[in-house]
């Protein structure tokens, strides 16, 4: 019986050996396969030659299971520019995951990517990619996440797409599909995102099955071709929290089934020509609304109450309709609005003195209404206001002295109306004394008067001309603004000989009753109240009957053409950009991509656009935000110029001044252009950077903090002179708090104190600072030099040997005076202890003693002799650690 057993136990055992073996074998042929693939993409470089089986699965990127199979390739912004047929997707069965989102791919999907059956997770946004979905793609039924966004696919969208039934999340967003939504897509009962958005050619009905795909929570088909009416099986859609519509065809009214969404937060119909009638009371069902957009439509009738209901409503659009009637008092209720524009109306009667009452709104736009009266003393309770116009109205009386007390206004249109009074009484004694900076300030065609006063100045855009003003006109008004902004005010003079321009006498133009053309709501959502709102602040009175002159002249520059035609604006840029095309983009940063546009003018622009994923981070969004709220404060001729900037959630971009000479760190890394900025024009541009640094930190209150200072974000113009530039992490230093905050900055630039402790002070940017100008001085970044300095500062390295020997040494005497300031500074600036880093003020000031100074020749200099003695900043100039000294 033993013996029987045993030879049991060897027939068990036999069999396996081999099947065991078999699979070993298997398994290591699929990851050799595997890793012969991935090395033949060469999308790792020169990676590891090992013939360790496994060793690509510590490649970057690649996550494998036990068995040394990839199952993940997460390759996000890696800056992979490839065709994608170069790729054997064939030759990875496990695969599950495959992100490839945000690089340089291109040429058609392969159709043997049907081979991956196991793939759940298929991104490929944001890249070249073009051609026809392969009908391969039908294969992956495992397939829960498919993301081909931001393409350049075309033809129609695949019917068997609808055969992924298990498909969550479908974005096919930004592409050139054609033809109509497959009826197919509706048996996906899984999704609970569908966004089709921004493809033109898409469009037609839309069929009542839409209302089978009860779990969507998201869906866009925004700026496409659809039509006809919406579908009343929209009602079905109870889980849906975003709805976009806008930008299409659509006729009729909005189905009454809509009213019964109550988990909508936001609703987008707008830009639909076609639709209107009467806004229903039921709108007020939708009590989780956050943001309500109809504008630029045909909506009639008086605004309904029940709008006073949305208790939740941050931003409420109704910009461009037909209403009439009076503004209902219970939208006073909603103090959650951040934003309420009701443009270009037919609303009448006086602004409620309850508008009070909206203490966090940010921007109220009611102008080209009918509105009556004055303006309510009240407005001044809206301590976070932005942006305000009533431009184009009938509203009289003065203007009263509680809008000075708004400190962040910014934008103020109250021109083409009844206003009198005159400037100095109602701004000059308090508004023009106070804190408050307009960057854009229009009273213009009103019935003001008395004289022009000087302060004026300080502020960006001012616009004063057809007004019954008088006296003498400041020459330097009308050399900043320009005589055409003082023009039809017939007792105002100029006197000609004093002016650095020619004669600029204020002749009164023939002109026609005033007629404003309030573009940026129409058509496109990016320039309603929501978000785009302060592009369409610079707009300026445009005549009934347009002269052949005047449509000439404006596209004469942008504040021309935002003054004269906001619609155009926007327009213009999408034409300047084939709407932000991937072959005008110049360049990437932290968090957008920035695009070069020339404008109808001749005039060459900047454009930083935060894309429509990144918009959707609330970093990205909260640092995109940020830059535009900074440059609004701040104006220095070493300062990126911000000439406008739409802040929609869904196209959000920032207009500069262009900087046609690129970063610094790009400049120096170029063998010829790194030539052209010789030792003083290297100079120049530390000593630009050192006076930037030194007005945010000194001459702005509260004080400025950069944050990012780096060879990256300095940009030079055509003579190689600096700005600073990237304001997305900048930060007011609160002089009370300990200013603690995660950090931020660029690798190789940041203080080193930021590695034990959060708190931020400007001694940060100094630090930044010093590295930056010890980069320009030697022609590359100075990480070698940063080590063996602190290790060995008594080291005697002669600064000959470190400058940047692409440029001959500088011989005279005055620029190796500068050279040798320039160093000592950038020592002082890197010292590890913040407390012995000068201000940024003691290196303006250093620049200015430093002409007087003599200076030995450049051969006999070491470094270690331009260390300055450890001495404290002033105490009365600086914080340290977050403590006054």
């Amino acid at each position: 019986m033993d013996v029987v057993c045993s030879g049991f136990v060897l027939l068990m055992i036999l069999p396996i050996a081999p099947v065991a073996i078999a699979g070993a074998a298997k398994e290591s042929a699929v990851n050799l396969l595997e890793a012969e693939a991935l090395r033949k993409s060469g999308w790792w470089g020169d990676t590891t030659t090992a013939t360790n089986v496994s060793a690509h699965c510590y490649w970057y990127g690649i996550i494998c299971n036990d068995a040394g199979s990839v199952t993940d390739i997460l390759l996000r912004n890696y800056g992979i520019l490839d065709e994608l047929t170069n790729f054997s997707f064939s030759s990875f069965p496990n695969l599950v995951s495959l992100d490839l989102i945000g690089n340089g791919l291109h040429g058609a999907i392969p159709h043997q990517i049907g081979a991956l059956s196991n793939l759940t997770y298929l991104t490929l946004s944001n890249n070249f990619i073009e051609g026809f979905i392969p009908s391969s793609i039908a294969n992956l039924t495992n397939l829960v996440t498919l993301n081909l966004s931001y393409n350049s696919f075309f033809g129609p969208i695949p019917p068997t797409l609808g055969q992924l039934s298990n498909l969550e999340f479908l974005d096919l967003s930004n592409n050139h599909f054609s033809g109509i939504i497959p009826s197919t897509l509706f048996n996906l009962t899984n999704l609970f995102w569908l966004d089709i958005h921004s493809n033109p050619k898409i469009g037609g009905f839309l069929p009542e099955e839409i209302g089978n795909l009860k779990s969507l929570t998201k869906l866009d088909l925004s700026n496409s071709r659809f039509s006809g009416s919406i579908p009343q099986t929209f009602g079905q859609l109870s889980n849906l929290d975003s709805l976009d519509l806008s930008n299409n065809h659509f006729n009729g009214t909005i189905p009454s089934a809509l009213f019964n969404l109550t988990n909508l937060s936001r609703l987008y119909i707008h830009s639909n020509p076609s639709m209107g009638g009467f806004l229903p009371k039921e709108i007020g069902n939708l009590k989780n609304l956050v943001e309500l957009d109809l504008s630029n439509s045909r909506f009639s009738g008086s605004i309904p109450p029940t709008l006073g209901q949305l208790s939740n409503l941050d931003s409420l659009n109704l910009s461009s309709n037909h209403f009439n009637g009076t503004i209902p008092s219970a939208l006073f209720n909603l103090t959650n609005l951040s934003q309420l524009d009701i443009h270009l109306n037919l609303i009448y009667g006086s602004i409620p003195s309850e508008i009070g009452n909206l203490k966090i709104l940010k921007f109220l736009v009611l102008g080209s209404n009918r509105l009556t009266g004055q303006i309510p003393p009240t407005l001044g309770n809206l301590n976070t206001l932005f942006s305000l116009d009533l431009s184009s109205n009938q509203i009289s009386g003065s203007i009263p002295l509680q809008l000075s007390d708004i400190y962040s206004l910014r934008f103020l249109d109250l021109s083409s109306n009844q206003l009198t009074g005159s400037i100095l009484t109602q701004f000059g004694d308090h508004i023009l004394k106070s804190e408050v900076y307009f960057l854009y300030f229009n009273l213009s065609h009103n019935i003001l008067s008395g004289t022009v006063p000087s302060s004026l100045l300080r502020l960006g855009n001012v616009d004063l001309s057809y007004n019954a003003l008088e006296g003498e006109l400041p020459c330097e008004l009308v050399n900043q603004f320009g005589s055409e902004n003082f023009a039809g005010n017939p007792d105002l003079r100029c006197p000609s000989t004093l002016c650095g321009i020619s004669p600029c006498v204020m002749k009164n133009h023939r002109h026609h009753p005033p007629y404003y053309i309030i573009g940026l709501g129409v058509p496109f959502l990016v320039f309603s109240l929501i978000g785009g709102l302060v592009l369409y602040i610079f707009h300026r009175t445009k005549v009934k009957k347009v002269e052949v002159e005047l449509m000439n002249n404006k596209h004469g520059d942008i504040f021309r053409i935002w003054n004269y035609d906001g619609h155009m604006a926007y327009e213009d840029i999408i034409k300047a950009t084939n709407d932000f095309d991937v072959s005008y983009c110049i360049g990437t940063g932290g968090y957008g991509s920035v695009y070069r546009a020339r404008l109808p003018s001749g005039k060459v622009v900047a454009l930083k656009k935060l894309n429509r994923l990144e918009g959707e981070n609330p970093n990205f969004d909260k640092s995109f935000r940020n830059e535009a709220d900074m440059l609004s404060k701040i104006r220095h001729r070493n300062i990126v110029k911000l000439f406008g900037f739409c802040l929609h959630k869904r196209c959000m971009f920032l207009i500069y001044e262009y900087m046609d000479r690129g970063s610094l760190f790009c400049i120096l890394r170029d063998e010829t252009e790194a030539m052209e900025l010789d030792w003083i024009k290297r100079v120049n541009l530390i000593k630009g950077i050192a006076s930037a640094l030194s007005y945010l930190h000194h001459d702005c209150d509260p004080p400025i903090i950069h944050r990012d200072v780096s060879s990256n974000n300095i940009l030079l113009n055509s003579q190689l002179e600096a700005t600073l530039s990237d304001f997305g992490t900048a930060r007011i230093l609160e002089l009370d708090s300990s200013n603690q905050t995660v950090i931020a900055g660029t690798f190789g630039y940041m203080a080193p104190e930021l590695a034990y402790t959060l708190v931020v002070t400007e001694k940060s940017d100094v630090y930044s600072f010093g590295v930056v100008v010890l980069e320009t001085l030697f022609g590359k970044h100075p990480q070698e030099f940063l080590s063996s300095f602190s290790s060995q500062p008594n080291e005697p390295i002669m600064l000959k040997d470190l400058l940047d020997a692409r440029l001959p040494p500088p011989t005279n005497p005055l620029v190796v005076r500068n050279v040798v300031v320039a160093t000592a500074l950038a020592l002082d600036c890197i010292n590890a202890n913040p407390k012995c880093r000068p201000t940024m003020q003691q290196v303006v000031n250093r620049f200015e003693v430093g002409r007087r100074e003599s200076t030995r020749p450049l051969h006999t200099i070491a470094v270690n002799q331009l260390v300055s003695p450890p001495v404290l900043s002033l105490p009365d100039q600086t914080y340290t650690d977050g403590q006054v000294v």
